[in-house]
């Protein structure tokens, strides 16, 4: 399993800024088999953290065309700065 973390440093977050994370984390889920999407904002700093299955489904979902644009709308209005990590998971428990 994969995970792709997200963080990034908030410019603005308006009323199209949360429709378009929902719509994004539904896309995500719904057509490129993302297990898990949770994202959290304080302050003016966001993380969001997806898991994912493997390697070729992130990267279709970098490429997914409404994707892009909403990564478009991110740089140019809603993010200071953001980085993102593709991390594999080599162990996961609980209690």
């Amino acid at each position: 399993m994969f995970a792709v973390i997200f963080t990034a440093e908030i410019e603005e977050i308006d009323q199209e800024y949360s429709h378009v994370a929902k719509r994004m984390r539904e896309l995500a889920v719904n057509e490129y088999g993302c297990i898990d999407f949770n994202s959290v904002t304080e302050g003016n700093k966001e993380i969001a953290i997806s898991y994912w299955p493997n390697l070729d489904s992130i990267t279709a979902w970098k490429n997914n065309p409404e994707h892009k644009q909403a990564q478009m709308i991110g740089r140019s209005k809603w993010y200071k700065s953001y980085t993102v990590q593709v991390v594999e998971m080599i162990r996961e428990y609980s209690d």
